[in-house]
């Protein structure tokens, strides 16, 4: 079977593995779709000598088939359509048994992750654990379950968590796939959207996915320009999801006075003043990571009835064989969401 790698610095590699058959409690999925996800360039950008001795396949949002199951399997069977949960923790702590697996309390051999300690969905087949499989709903296609695998389901969380409603206007900072996301999530919630980014390119992708407003920090200051947009007071909530200094701190100071906002971008840093960025102004700040298992099956269930169209934000589709080269184009994050497909 053929699978992708990073080998460091920019640099990504198709080979040949070998197919593997699952043990006791694991199946096999055939790949259908796999997604590119911001995260993935944390690795694909590290130094060669920090990936020396990987031979992992990346890719954490895997969608497929049922194709081979193990001995004592019975949550799936063949053929099922399927939504992979990239984490497995123990499956008996209370976050286990909560569907956080990546939160779990037993450190050890249970403790993997599909795209990083263990093999991901860049690759025709995948094995994993069956109970990290989550139904993949009929009405979407494989595509966009990838989509909800991780990324769209992050935005999910991390609105719900705010509680977003037709009462509120937000701001999203980025408008890669999880930003871009969150803008049709926020729009289905019924709020008025204030998408924020660097590219013109992606700010006409939110402006397609239903945002409101555009802001563009090369046009001024961010704060100031959604104060303007919202009577000089601030957005009622913020979505970051960019992962930089710059929005994580616009973040905070473009909400209003008891505003609140959710954190979703990874990495990077910020430095925030306490008492005039938050204690003043009665800021709630949301960390959020990722979803459950069954946030999984609530985010694809509200895509389907609220008929959100996810295969819209897919701006290219390729084959294993190109995926070196459509990771080069993704790196440059002025797309839309990438996905790998074997369809």
């Amino acid at each position: 079977m053929r699978g992708l790698i990073f080998t460091g610095d920019r640099v990504a590699e198709v080979r040949d593995f070998d197919q593997l058959d699952p043990g006791p409690g694991e199946v096999r999925v055939k790949i259908r779709s796999s997604g590119m996800c911001g995260s993935d360039l944390n690795t694909y950008r590290k130094p060669a000598s920090d990936l020396a001795n990987t031979v992992k396949r990346p890719g954490h949002e895997p969608c497929g088939e049922i194709e081979a199951v193990g001995a004592g399997v019975t949550e799936v069977q063949i053929g099922d359509r399927v939504i992979v949960h990239h984490y497995l923790g123990c499956g008996h702590c209370r976050y286990c048994r909560q569907g956080y697996n990546q939160l779990c309390l037993n450190p050890g051999p249970d403790n993997l992750y599909y795209g990083g300690s263990e093999h991901g969905g860049h690759g025709e087949s995948l094995i994993c654990a069956a109970r990290v499989c989550v139904r993949l709903p009929d009405e979407l296609s494989f595509d966009e379950g990838a989509m909800v695998a991780c990324g769209t389901s992050t935005a999910y969380l991390g609105l719900t968590k705010m509680d977003i409603s037709g009462r509120d206007t937000i701001a999203i900072f980025g408008q890669g796939p999880v930003g871009l996301a969150g803008t049709m999530l926020a729009k289905a919630m019924g709020s008025r959207v204030i998408a924020v980014d660097l590219s013109d390119a992606r700010l006409q992708l939110g402006r397609d996915a239903g945002a409101d407003e555009l802001v563009n920090p090369k046009y001024g200051d961010v704060t100031e320009q959604i104060k303007a947009l919202t009577h000089g007071e601030g957005a009622d909530a913020s979505l970051e999801a960019a992962g930089a200094q710059a929005t994580r701190k616009a973040s905070c100071t473009s909400v209003k006075v008891f505003g609140r906002t959710a954190w979703v971008g990874e990495q990077g840093e910020v430095v925030l003043q306490p008492t005039p960025d938050i204690i003043h102004r009665h800021l709630t700040i949301h960390g959020s990571w990722t979803v459950s298992m069954f946030g999984l099956e609530e985010t694809a269930q509200f895509v389907v009835d609220r008929k959100i169209p996810l295969q819209n934000m897919v701006t290219e589709r390729v084959d294993i064989e190109n995926a070196v080269d459509a990771y080069q184009r993704f790196d440059k994050q002025d797309t839309g969401k990438m996905v790998i497909s074997w369809d």
